[in-house]
């Protein structure tokens, strides 16, 4: 009985023991696995692996790292500089978006990236947004309408814009001190008009109100001497041309004497009913236009371009007809009616 025991023992430990021979080593299957993580490991440390992989390649890396936080790994065995595990807090904050051929909730590629970006354009505020309180109401006038440019002495140039009368004790001296003015005639500084019968003055036509009458109707006249004594009674050569005064105006008296006739400006210039020789009026106004900055030539008497430069760019600043001419509306905003 005994030996019968025992061959049922042995018999039985004989076949426990063919059946272990026949099953896989254990420790072969368990260390299967992380073949992939010991050949990550020898990856060499100057070519770290790429944060993004494509599409076709990514579930395999996805697996590989599961298994590795399934292990409770919380870091790569030799990752690439600055880069990290799937249980970092940017990892964990990296919005998922389903992509086809990939798995749910996988990182799209490119979401690191546009994550920062997200979080950049959060912090940063837009560069143009500080834009609009600088442009005060204060700024944008003055860039809108720049103050005239200034003359040396710190005056008003002509043309800039602003109305501004002259000093009236200024104009009595300046009167005063041309009391005995008297013109040359200077043809190569300022040339000699011509004589036209059929000239009119230009944009006349259009000056309203009875002080631009004798403007809108004058039109040059040749006569002798006799015929302006019988109808003038006064008749005077100045600055090289005879002119003749009628009701506050002189005229150029055309053919009075042809070896005479040198006219810087061929019109009526008024000069009030005083009848000062306008000459002497002309270099009036050329000198207060001169200390307030419009006119930049000589003070001599003449009616020439410079001269109605300078008049048009006063009468334009000041709200006056621009006739480029010495009218009563000038002559009275200068004070010298």
């Amino acid at each position: 009985m005994k030996k019968l025991i025992s061959l049922l023992i042995g018999c039985s430990l004989a076949l426990s023991g063919a059946a272990l021979a026949q099953e896989p080593t254990p420790a072969k299957g368990k260390r299967a696995p992380e073949k992939p993580r010991t050949t990550e490991a020898q990856q060499p440390k100057g070519k770290p692996a790429k944060p993004e992989t494509p599409p076709a390649k990514q579930p395999g890396a996805m697996k590989e790292r599961g298994a590795t936080t399934e292990r409770g790994a919380t870091t790569e065995p030799v990752a690439g500089k600055g880069r990290k595990t799937a249980a970092s807090p940017e990892s964990a904050t990296t919005p998922k978006t389903n992509v086809p051929g990939q798995p749910a909730g996988a990182p799209s590629p490119g979401a690191k990236q546009q994550a920062q970006e997200r979080r950049k354009g959060m912090k940063t505020p837009p560069a143009n947004t500080k834009a609009p309180p600088k442009a005060t109401p204060a700024t944008a006038a003055a860039t809108a309408a720049p103050p005239g440019p200034a003359s040396p002495a710190g005056k008003q140039v002509k043309g800039a814009g602003a109305a501004k009368k002259p000093d009236p004790q200024k104009v009595q001296q300046i009167k005063s001190q041309h009391a005995n003015f008297r013109a040359q005639p200077k043809p190569q500084q300022v040339p000699a008009v011509t004589f036209n019968q059929s000239r009119r003055i230009e944009g006349s036509e259009s000056w309203q109100g009875p002080q631009y009458e004798a403007f809108r109707s004058y039109h040059p006249e040749r006569h002798d001497q006799g015929w302006y004594r019988s109808h003038y009674n006064r008749v005077e050569l100045i600055g090289g041309g005879y002119y003749f005064w009628n009701n506050g105006y002189w005229y150029p008296a055309w053919g009075y004497e042809p070896s005479a006739e040198y006219y810087a400006y061929d019109g009526p210039i008024y000069v009030g009913h005083r009848a000062e020789p306008p000459d002497k009026v002309i270099a009036d106004v050329q000198a207060v236009l001169q200390e307030m900055g419009y006119y930049k030539g000589e003070v001599d008497g003449l009616l020439g371009p410079l001269t109605r430069e300078a008049l048009t760019a006063y009468q334009g600043d000041n709200g006056l007809t621009t006739t480029a001419a010495i009218d009563q509306p000038t002559l009275d905003s200068l004070g010298m009616g």
